[in-house]
This record gives C-alpha cells, sequence and structure tokens, in this order.
C-alpha cells in the first residue's frame, strides 16, 4: 500500500444531538454557529492534553452559508469557541459531504507537514436555513440541458435511482430503513451512541430552558407496515417516502486530526488511521450512486479490495442510495458489518455535519472489533458526486475475534 507524507491519525469526534428542522423543532430557537461552537468547546475539554494553541488550522462546513452559517465559519467559529487568535481558520461547502471535505482538506494539509493539528466541523440548521435558500441556479443547467432537472431535487434523484436499479424495491427500501430504527435503538440502550454526544442548552417561548441529551428524530418501533402507508411526495405511486429517507434536520459534529507523531509526542488518542480517500462524479439525476466510483477510487489508491474492509459507514440519505451501493459489492442488505449503530434514516442527516458523524461512529467501532483492520465511510453528494474516506484501525490485531 502506497503512503505519502505524514501519518494522519483521527483523535476524536463529538457532536450535538440531532433535532428536527422546523418550528417546534429541538434547536428551532439556537443558532447554527452556537451549535457548532458547543461542540468545539467539549471536544476540546474532552481532550485536555491538546493545548489550543497546537491547533493550526480549523475548517468548517455548512451547506448554505448565509446568516448564522456564514461569515467563514471556521475562523468565527474559532474564535467564538475562545482559540488563540492565532489559529486560522475556514468554510467549506460540499453539500452533504462539507464535514467529511473538511476533515480530508486538513488532513491533506497535515500530510503534507502544513498543519500538526487541526479542527473539522460540520453544522446544519435546515429549519433556519432550508436546503437551496438564497440560491440561483445558472439558466444555463436547463436550457442547454447540462443536468436533468429532477437533478435539483434529492428526492426526485432517488426515485431515478430505483428506476435505474429496478430489483431495489420499496419493499427493500422499507426493510432496511425498519433495520435502520433497529440497530439505532439497540445501540442507545446499550449506551453506544451518549458518549458521543455533547448535550446542548436550548430554550423555547413555550418551554423555557431544556437540555437536548439525544436524538430527536428516531422512531423506535417502526414496523414495515407502518411504513407501507405512508405518502410518495416525489412522485405519484413512487417508492421514496418520509420512512425510508433521512430527514430535515439540525445540528453539528467536530473532530480532531493531527499528525500521528504529533498526537504520540501529546499523548493524543489516535482512534483512526487514514489511508486514503476520493471523490468522485456521477450523473447529477442519480447523485445517490455517487458512493460507488468514489469507493472504487479510493480502494485503488490504497491498494485494497472491497473484501478487505470489515466495516461500513454508509450516510443513510435515502434507503435506495445505501442498497444501490451494497448491490454493486455484493454485500447483503442486512449484513452486521454495515451501519452497526444505524444511521441517517434514524438519527437524521443535517447535511454538512455528517459526514464526521460517520467518522466518529466508525471510530467506536473500531474500538469494539480488533478484527477488523480496515474501514471506510461514504456518502452521496448533491449535484451528483460521491465522497468515500478509508481508514486503518490502530487497535487491529490479528486473528482477534
Amino acid at each position: 500500500m502506497a503512503q505519502h507524507g505524514r501519518s494522519v491519525v483521527f483523535v476524536d469526534g463529538a457532536r450535538t444531538p440531532f433535532g428536527k428542522a422546523g418550528p417546534k423543532g429541538l434547536f428551532a430557537e439556537t443558532r447554527a454557529d452556537d451549535l457548532v461552537v458547543k461542540v468545539i468547546r467539549d471536544l476540546l475539554r474532552r481532550n485536555p492534553k491538546l493545548p489550543a494553541e497546537r491547533i493550526d488550522e480549523v475548517a468548517i462546513a455548512a451547506t448554505t452559508q448565509i446568516g448564522d452559517q456564514g461569515l467563514t465559519l471556521g475562523r468565527s467559529g474559532a474564535l467564538l469557541a475562545g482559540l488563540p487568535i492565532s489559529v486560522p481558520g475556514f468554510s467549506v461547502d460540499r453539500m452533504c459531504a462539507g464535514a467529511l471535505t473538511a476533515a480530508t482538506t486538513v488532513a491533506s494539509g497535515i500530510g503534507v507537514g502544513a498543519y500538526d493539528v487541526a479542527l473539522a466541523a460540520g453544522v446544519e440548521h435546515m429549519g433556519r436555513h432550508p436546503m437551496g435558500e438564497g440560491v440561483d441556479p445558472n439558466p444555463r443547467f436547463l436550457s442547454e440541458r447540462l443536468v436533468d432537472p429532477e437533478a435539483l431535487l434529492m428526492g426526485k434523484t432517488a426515485e431515478n435511482l430505483h428506476d435505474r436499479l429496478p430489483q431495489l424495491t420499496k419493499e427493500r427500501a422499507d426493510a432496511y430503513a425498519v433495520a435502520s430504527q433497529e440497530k439505532t435503538a439497540k445501540a442507545y440502550e446499550a449506551g453506544k451512541i451518549q458518549p458521543m454526544l455533547v448535550p446542548v442548552a436550548t430554550r423555547t417561548a413555550e418551554a423555557g430552558w431544556t437540555l437536548a441529551s439525544e436524538d430527536e428524530p428516531p422512531r423506535p418501533g417502526t414496523t414495515m407496515e407502518s411504513l407501507a402507508g405512508l405518502k410518495t411526495p416525489f412522485r405519484p405511486h413512487g417508492r421514496v417516502t418520509a420512512g425510508n429517507a433521512a430527514g430535515l434536520n439540525d445540528g453539528a459534529t467536530a473532530a480532531i486530526l493531527a499528525a500521528e507523531e504529533v498526537a504520540d509526542e501529546l499523548g493524543l488518542a489516535k482512534r483512526m488511521r487514514l489511508v486514503s480517500f476520493a471523490f468522485a462524479g456521477v450523473e447529477p439525476e442519480v447523485m445517490g450512486y455517487g458512493p460507488v466510483p468514489s469507493t472504487e477510487k479510493a480502494l485503488a489508491k490504497a491498494g485494497l479490495g472491497i473484501s478487505d474492509i470489515g466495516l461500513f459507514e454508509v450516510n443513510e440519505a435515502f434507503a435506495v442510495q445505501v442498497l444501490s451501493f451494497l448491490d454493486y459489492y455484493g454485500i447483503a442488505d442486512d449484513d452486521p458489518r454495515v451501519n452497526p449503530m444505524g444511521g441517517a434514516i434514524a438519527v437524521g442527516h443535517p447535511l454538512a455535519s455528517s459526514g464526521i458523524r460517520l467518522m466518529t461512529y466508525l471510530s467506536r467501532e473500531f474500538e469494539e472489533h480488533p478484527e477488523v483492520q480496515y474501514g471506510l465511510t461514504t456518502m452521496c453528494i448533491g449535484l451528483g458526486m460521491g465522497g468515500t474516506v478509508i481508514w486503518e484501525n490502530p487497535h487491529y490485531t490479528k486473528g482477534a475475534k
């Protein structure tokens, strides 16, 4: 396997609970920048061996970069979090893969020696800033047929993927969604998700001050029967419903990445080691297929095959998108290596924040599975892209069970 530059490690990750977008949601009256600042502060509290002045960069992603998600979030977030004024920052936008891109971008800087330690983060307050707010697409997209008109509506791209791959039926999508809810419920019962969450004090006019300490979207007890009757909002008699897709959500994530020798010097945890990453484009009207070519590229760069991957964290924007990935690689819908703690269909998908949720989940799963050497995080991306990061488990022990 080719290694270039310095070894980069994922030190730690955390997130807020995810809330439902809208006036009655968990974070309806909480600012987006306050959410991500809360996570950054708590992440540093959890890692007291990291001197704040050793942080070389802060990259914060948001898809809709206006209002409280604007103003160069990386820099403004660093200042609001109380980091030294010497710590710079910048903003990232790659739609759903914002946080994933923030992580790979600072990891690249670490790899070439520009940084020793960096923070990557993502936030999306879809209640305050719905996807597409303030956007003015160039008329050439449609007049010159550069993209299919349906490519700008994510739900319609999921219906298109069902069309392209007719073996991915609504029944399979619903069954996958039920399993995601069940796995999330079991992970909560086992106390696996709670340690990754940063409680957030929230205030509403009706309830006053409350403490948000768990995800709002999960629907434990979801059944095939309860999903069967849901409306298909993107197409009459379609297959995509609110039950087999991620919802509209608010939330934030953050992670610490470092050069491995610097992590050793400071005594920081090494939860994962970066192996490779790749992004790839696909037809925008079937954007959910993006993880397939991006994973092929990342595997090739790493000198690995899909059989080398022992754990998968695949973002569940839509069930059909995950199923298309699994089908391509001949992986069963219910393979226990895939999203062991459930995914976005249950906990939510606050767009630009989700990539680091995937990484944080995988880092905890690595600790439980020393028999697994490699894992990956992957997600589809609006306008027809996919992003994949391959990680090595530093706890790997050959022959472990």
